[in-house]
C-alpha cells in the first residue's frame, strides 16, 4: 500500500526538478557561448542548430539521482535495484559528460575517441555484472516462448554486449529535436509498467524518475530545440534500458520496446558495410532518421512516426509477456 501511495512521486519530483533547473543551464551555456558544434559530415540543413546549448542530459541525470535518493530517504524502497540502476545510469552518463566536456570546453569537434568510450562502457558493464553475481544473480536468459535458459558466466558477455550496444544505439538515435526524448519516454514507461506488474519497486522508482526527467526535458527539446541532451544523456538512457531489462529478466522485450534504437543502429551498420563492399549507399544518409529528412520528411513527422512505432512495439511487448 505504501508503494501505491508513492507511485507517481518519482515522476513528479524529477519532472519538476528538470523544468526548474533546465532554464538555468540554457542561460549559462548561452552566456558562455557554449553550444552544439555541427560536424562536417552531418546534414547541411542542421547548420542552423550550431550554437544550441547541449549537455541537457546532466539535468535529467541529476533529477533521477535526487528523486531516487529522496524516495529512498523516506523509505519507499531501499532495494539494491534502484541504486544499481542509478549507478549504471550515472556512470554511462559520466562517459558522455567527459566526451561533451572535451568538445565544448576544450573547443574540439571530437571528444573521447571511439576506443576510449568503448573500453569505459565495457568496464562499467563488467562491474554491473559482477555486482549482480555478488547478489545471487542466476545467469539465466529469458527467451520468449521457451523460458529461462541458463548461460553460466556467458551471461556476463551478454550483459556487457546489451549495455554497450543499447547505450550506443540511443546515442545514434539522438540526432533530431525531440526524437530520443520522446522514444525514450515511451520505452521507460514500458519498463515502469513491467516493474509494477512484477512488484519490483526499485526498478519502478528508477523508471518513473527517468520518465519524469524526459518529459520535463521534452518541453525544451522539441523542435526548435532550446537545448540538446548530448552524449551525457543519450548514453545513460540506453544503458538504463538494458539494465532494467536484465534486472526484470525480460531481456528480449528490449528488441521490441527499443526497436527504433535497433533500427537506427542497423541502418548505420548496413550503410557502412554496403559502402565498403560496393561503393554505394543503401540510405541517402544514416542513421535512418537523416534518410527520411533527405526524403523531405519534417522533423515533427519523423518524431511522430518513430514515437508511434515505439508505442506500438512497446504495447506488443507488454501483450506478449506471460
Amino acid at each position: 500500500m505504501e508503494h501505491m501511495k508513492m507511485i507517481f512521486w518519482p515522476l513528479i519530483i524529477s519532472f519538476l526538478m528538470t523544468v526548474i533547473l533546465m532554464p538555468f543551464i540554457i542561460r549559462y551555456f548561452r552566456a558562455k557561448q557554449l553550444g552544439q558544434v555541427t560536424l562536417d559530415e552531418g546534414p547541411s540543413w542542421h547548420e542552423n542548430k550550431s550554437g544550441t546549448p547541449t549537455m541537457g542530459g546532466v539535468v535529467i541525470i541529476l533529477a533521477v539521482v535526487l528523486a531516487v535518493f529522496f524516495l529512498t530517504l523516506v523509505n519507499v524502497d531501499r532495494s539494491l535495484n534502484a541504486w544499481l540502476l542509478t549507478a549504471v545510469f550515472l556512470l554511462y552518463g559520466l562517459i558522455g559528460f567527459v566526451d561533451d566536456f572535451i568538445k565544448l570546453f576544450m573547443k574540439r569537434n571530437l571528444g573521447l575517441t571511439s576506443r576510449q568510450k568503448f573500453l569505459a562502457q565495457i568496464v562499467i558493464g563488467l562491474v554491473f555484472y559482477v555486482v549482480l553475481l555478488m547478489n545471487g544473480f542466476d545467469n539465466q536468459l529469458n527467451v520468449p516462448f521457451i523460458g529461462n535458459i541458463p548461460l553460466g558466466y556467458l551471461y556476463g558477455l551478454f550483459a556487457i554486449f546489451w549495455l554497450v550496444g543499447f547505450s550506443n544505439a540511443t546515442n545514434l538515435t539522438d540526432g533530431i529535436d525531440g526524437l530520443m526524448a520522446s522514444t525514450g519516454t515511451i520505452a521507460y514507461a514500458g519498463y515502469a509498467y513491467i516493474a509494477y506488474t512484477q512488484e519490483e519497486w526499485g526498478v519502478l522508482i528508477f523508471a518513473l524518475s527517468t520518465v519524469g526527467g524526459l518529459l520535463g526535458f521534452l518541453i525544451f527539446n522539441h523542435k526548435p530545440a532550446k537545448i540538446f541532451m548530448g552524449d551525457v544523456g543519450s548514453l545513460a538512457l540506453g544503458a538504463g534500458l538494458a539494465a532494467m531489462s536484465i534486472l526484470l529478466n525480460v531481456e528480449w522485450t528490449l528488441l521490441l520496446i527499443g526497436l527504433i534504437f535497433v533500427i537506427e543502429t542497423a541502418s548505420v551498420i548496413l550503410q557502412v558495410f554496403w559502402f565498403k563492399k560496393t561503393g554505394k549507399r543503401i540510405f541517402k544518409m544514416s542513421p535512418i532518421h537523416h534518410h527520411f529528412e533527405m526524403e523531405g520528411w519534417s522533423e515533427w513527422k519523423i518524431v511522430g512516426v518513430f514515437a508511434g512505432i515505439g508505442f506500438l512495439m512497446t504495447t506488443l511487448a507488454l501483450i506478449l509477456l506471460p
